[in-house]
Order: C-alpha cells, then structure tokens, then sequence
C-alpha cells in the first residue's frame, strides 16, 4: 500500500482475535463485495424510479413538470456534490463517508415512500441525491486504495458488472413491485439492502484517507464547482423543454461553463484544491472522463427510447419490456471483466475504441427497425450495445480512476461519477428532443399515407408530445379502421424520431472511438503509483 494512504485498525471488537480481524480489513476483495452493496443500491434505484413514475403522478396527482423534478432533483444534487463527496473521503476517510453515503440514501428512501405528497419526494429525491454522491465516489476510492495496481482492473471490471446488473435489473424489479405491491415498495425495496451494506461494511471495510496534514478545506471551490455543476445540469434537463437553441438554453449552458472555467483557474491558484488540475495531465484519464459521457450518453439514450417502444408503441408491460432487453443486460455482464483484462493486458487504447465501436453498431442496425419488426430484429443490437457499454464501463474506470494517484483516488472515481451523470443527463435530454423535433416534421405526412382523413390530420397533429413519447392519439369513440390507421401513422412517426436518435448515437459512439485511439497514447499501468 503507497504511503499517501493510511489504513486503519481501530474500533476493533474487543472479543476477536485482532490478527484474524486486521487481515480481514486488510482483504481487498471483501471491500469489493462491501462497497457492493452500496453500489447495487444506488444502481437499482436509479432505474427502478423510471418505472414508478407514472403511478407516482396518478396516485400523488402529480404533473408531468413534477414528474420531472422527481429525476432531475435527484441528478442536480448528484452531480453538484460527487467531487466534494470524493475529496471528503480522500481527506477524513472513505469508508466513513462511503457508510454515511449508504444511511442517508437508505434513510432518505424510506422518507420518499412515507412522504404522501409530490413536493415531499422531490425533496427527499434531491436528499437521496446528495447521499448518493457521498456514497458512489468512494466505493472506487476505496477499490484504488485496497487493490494492488495488477489486480485493480479485474476490481474495477467486477465493479462495472454490479453496476450492470443493478441498472438492469431495475425495470423489471420495479415493474413487479409497481404492478404488485406499490409505488412505495420501490423506495422501501432500499431499506434491507442498505441495512446489509451497513452491517458488512462495519465488519470488512478498512479505513482509508490521504495523509497530508492539515491544511484548510477548498471552500470557494466547493461553493464553485457546487453552482457551475447546477446550472449546466438544469441547462441541460430543461434544454428539451425550452429547445436547444433557445435563448434560455444557450443562456444557462453558457453560465454554467464560464463559472467551472474559474473554477478550473481557481483551482490552480491554491496549494491544496478540491479538483487538482494536475490529474488532466494524464491522456488516459482525460480521455476516460470524456469517453464516460459518451458511454451513458449512448447507454441511458437509447435505453430511454427503447422503453417507450417497447411500452408504448410495441404494447408490452413494464415487465414484458425488462425482460425482452435482458440480452443487453447479460451481454454487459460478460463483457465488464473482459473489458477489464484487455485493459489491463494492452491498455485502455485498444478497449476503450472497441466497446465504442460495438455501440456505434448497435445504435447503426437500431436504423432497421420499424413498427412490427420481430424480436429477432431487435436483440442483436441489444447484444452488441451491452457487450460495448461494459467494455468501455470497465476501461474508462480504470483509466480515470488508475490514473490518478491513490491519495486522489476519491476526487478521481468522483469526477468520473460526474462524467457519467452529465452524459446520461445529455442522452435522455438530447435523443427525446431528436425524436419530438423529427415527430413534429414527419407526422402529419405518416398519418395521411396511413389513410388518416385529411379533415383530421390536423387535429391530430397537434398532440405530437405525445407521438415523441410513442403513444397515439387514439379515442374510444373512433372507428376501428381509423383508429389502425392513427396508431400506424403515430408508430411510423416515432420511428422517424428514433432512427434520427440512432443516426445520431451512431456518430458520436464513432467520434468517441477515434478521440480514444488518438488520445491514449500510454498503458494505464505506466501512471499507477
């Protein structure tokens, strides 16, 4: 273990033999199966909400607007806090604000399903939120500082399965608690695995921190990077609303940015800052942040459309849909650790553009898919996407985070944390703008050569919100054939919008591929100290 990082032995069980619980601190893979827990936790909840929503909105008698808020309060407090939830971990201890993380998102769970109005569960979403960032940046800290450097890639790509896996799980989980027991159940579901996190993590987790004396706390960074983080976050989820190219858009986004660029120069100017610049000298790491947007930018995207094919326009359940994607939640399974060993192997230059390349595929052969195409259409792009996502998940941990040094282990798995979050924010945000501005353009077209009566087609134009979110626009009282003739239209509309969004996915997973071939320019190994 380098000097940079203390571990410590206190506040042993008076009745164990202290050797055998010192060596069962000191075991790095029961950190990995501790910080598991948490990992898994926060994983499924982020999936499972998506799920919730729309019995949330009917039984709280919510808006659309607060059905909003009940994701992006949780992503605005996330995003402001995961560097500051790394540096606090770097400095006073990771394990303690890993545990803390886990109660205060546990605890704030419960509160959601107790709370009985939509004003308290935005509130405890963004609580759950600034818990989440304390938790999620020092199970990587704390993985960088337990694992020698040979090993910390295969910890990393165990690291992406659980991720995986818990995102994954999340909509068929939630759809059986939804349409079984309640919405509240989704919430309560954290409850018992916290409460395990907890108990596993007193037991096996060693503390760990950087030794570096004592020196004041960043505040003016914090306070900083808190506000810049805030304001390009809700640029980004109110960019659909609003429009892309609106003043208010551009306006905020713009803001957001020129406060972390002083940010960035601040933190230059200090002796001891909350983001040391000093770590964007490696390529791997800066290459691996990038890359990490692009990745959930294609993952959380495409997942996003999916479902409301699958639901909405194919007519499945929540459940139905959940399983029909399990291949792409097997497929990034199986490819985190082969991620991780070609990481380790030949660097992240050559797994990084891979998994790149494995979803600019995927997102390509989504351009043949239509209203009625058959499943067999349907999981290979699913197969492909998964195979990409673990790869490049487990690669461009491992390039950020084994890049940086272990003292800077936490700000390091924070700020890939943030890269993460900001590029899911952008691909659910961007890939529905694609889709409603292409609905917007084509429906009127698809509904008259479905056979929709010119006299009506106007009229039913105006509900292209809807159409985005693939659902047609279809009345009890309408004829049988019209009624086909609206739901084939609205479904040829959407598709529109989606292949736009898959054309789109496509390049970018292209560009991203080359930016890592050009940019990473050395083996992982070389930097780890």
């Amino acid at each position: 273990m380098p000097s940079s990082t203390t571990v410590d032995h206190s506040a042993l069980p008076a009745q164990s033999p202290p050797t055998a619980v010192r060596g069962r601190r000191a075991n790095p893979w029961l950190t990995l199966t501790a910080v598991a827990f948490g990992l898994f936790m926060v994983g499924l909840d982020g999936s499972v909400v998506s799920i919730a929503n729309p019995e949330i909105g009917r039984d709280l008698h919510a808006s659309t607007a607060d059905l909003q808020w009940v994701t992006n309060a949780y992503l605005l407090a996330l995003a402001a806090a995961l560097i500051l939830g790394g540096k606090l971990g770097d400095r006073l201890g990771r394990r303690t604000f890993y545990m803390i993380g886990v109660a205060g998102f546990t605890a704030a769970s419960v509160a959601i399903g107790l709370s009985g109005s939509i004003g308290g569960v935005i509130a405890f979403r963004a609580v759950q939120g600034f818990f989440g960032a304390l938790l999620m940046p020092n199970t990587l800290g704390m993985l960088r500082a337990a694992f020698p450097p040979k090993k910390f890639g295969m910890a990393v790509g165990i690291w992406a399965m659980v991720s995986s896996v818990s995102t994954a799980l999340g909509p068929i989980v939630g759809g059986l608690l939804v349409e079984h027991v309640s919405w509240e159940s989704v919430f309560y579901i954290n409850a018992p695995v916290g409460v395990i996190a907890l108990v596993v993590s007193a037991l096996v987790l060693p503390q760990s921190k950087n030794s570096t004396g004592h020196h004041r706390f960043d505040v003016p960074g914090v306070v900083l990077l808190a506000l810049g983080m805030l304001v390009v976050v809700f640029g980004v989820v109110k960019g659909e609303t609003w429009g892309w190219s609106s003043g208010s858009t551009l306006g905020t986004l713009t803001t957001g940015i020129v406060i972390l660029v002083v940010f960035g120069w601040y933190e230059t100017r200090i002796e001891h800052p909350l983001l040391p610049m000093r770590l964007f000298r490696s390529p791997a790491l800066t290459i691996g942040t990038i890359i990490t947007a692009v990745n959930f930018f294609a993952l959380l995207g495409v997942i996003f459309f999916v479902m409301l094919y699958l639901q909405n326009v194919r007519g499945f359940t929540p459940v139905e849909a959940g399983v029909r994607t399990l291949p792409l939640s097997l497929a990034s399974v199986i490819a985190s650790p082969i991620g991780a060993q070609l990481t380790e192997k030949y660097g992240a230059r050559l797994s990084m553009p891979l998994g790149m390349l494995l979803q600019a595929g995927a997102a390509f052969a989504m351009l043949g898919w239509g209203v009625h195409s058959s499943y067999s259409a349907l999981w290979p792009p699913f197969i492909a996407l998964g195979l990409g996502v673990g790869m490049v998940m487990a690669a461009s941990s491992d390039a950020i985070v084994g890049n940086a040094p272990v003292k800077d282990a936490g700000v390091a798995g924070g700020l890939q944390a943030t890269s993460l979050q900001i590029g899911g924010a952008l691909g659910t945000s961007v890939l529905i703008s694609l889709i409603s501005s292409k609905v917007g353009s084509t429906l009127t077209g698809e509904l008259t050569g479905a056979g929709v009566p010119a006299r009506m087609v106007k009229g039913l134009g105006e509900a292209k919100d809807a159409v985005a979110m693939g659902v047609a626009p279809i009345s009890g009282d309408m004829p049988g054939q019209l009624r086909a003739a609206v739901v084939e239209g609205s479904g040829q509309a959407f598709m529109n919008g989606v292949h736009t969004a898959s054309l789109v996915t496509g390049v970018l997973c292209l560009l991203g591929a080359v930016v890592a071939v050009v940019g990473v320019r050395r083996n992982p190994e070389s930097a780890r100290h």
